[in-house]
């Protein structure tokens, strides 16, 4: 007599660690950027006085900081739980989560291609904006100093776009050290000299002429446009590689989905 061993279903110990280990790594890089967040928000005094939060008249990088690192400690969190504990509650919010994120990832690579002159004009307003609140978040006055030294641009479309900012106005009546001028990161750094000079921008547009040879001239807003095409292949490469690993999370969570159902209806 012949007996015959029927297979039955079982959860994939292969894709449930795997999917585990997948997002282990971003729900530790979540869990660091939030306490990123909060050690620079009491760096500021925020955490003291939350009013403040309300006061911040430009963008506030913290912000972006601890949107990005709840997110991915969200999504760490959900799939990690969920693979361990073969929840299909938690599988499935983490593959509807990435999956609405890369839809809104796709809706805006399309947007800003279709309508690249309203993107234009927001980004100038923007960085506008937060010229003049330049001296009030000193994480804010850092992303724009790094943008400008990065780009070797200064103002949104040029130096005169300073005059926002109440310290570098060129008005008579304005008492600042810094009238009429611009920020050391606008000006042109000379690579045989590796001191920065934090006053090298005072009183630059104070006089007509070219100051070329002193500050950058272009604005950051056509510096981007031209870094853009230069990098292309860069950038692409980077929203391959992200959406490779959304698409992988995907399969992950899916085909665990699956397995957990199929025991399910076996039992």
């Amino acid at each position: 007599m012949q007996y015959y061993r029927y297979k039955t279903a079982e959860v994939s110990c292969f894709y449930k660690y795997l999917m585990f280990s997948y997002n282990v790594v971003f729900w530790l890089a979540g869990a660091a950027f939030i306490a990123i967040g909060i050690w620079a928000w009491s760096e500021k005094g925020v955490l003291l006085d939350l009013t403040q939060v309300t006061r911040m008249h430009g963008f506030d990088p913290v912000w972006l900081v601890l949107l990005v690192g709840g997110v991915t400690f969200l999504l760490g969190f959900a799939g990690c739980v969920g693979a361990l504990r073969e929840n299909i509650c938690l599988l499935k919010f983490f593959s509807t989560l990435i999956g609405f994120i890369f839809f809104l990832e796709l809706t805006a690579a399309v947007l800003a291609f279709v309508f690249q002159d309203t993107l234009r004009e927001w980004i100038r307003d923007l960085f506008l904006s937060n010229i003049k609140a330049y001296r009030d978040d000193i994480d804010l006055q850092n992303l724009i100093d790094s943008l400008q030294k990065l780009n070797h641009c200064c103002g949104a479309s040029g130096p005169d776009d300073w005059n926002e900012n109440l310290y570098f106005n060129c008005g008579k009546d304005n008492p600042s050290r810094e009238r009429c001028g611009v920020p050391f990161s606008c000006c042109v750094h000379d690579p045989a000299n590796p001191v920065v000079n934090t006053q090298c921008g005072y009183g630059i547009r104070d006089s007509d002429g070219d100051h070329s040879e002193f500050i950058n001239v272009k604005g950051c807003v056509a510096a981007m446009e031209a870094w853009l095409p230069r990098n292309i292949y860069i950038v692409a490469g980077v929203f391959i590689v992200i959406s490779l690993l959304q698409m992988v999370g995907i399969y992950l969570s899916r085909t665990l989905i699956g397995d957990i159902e199929r025991v399910k209806f076996n039992m």
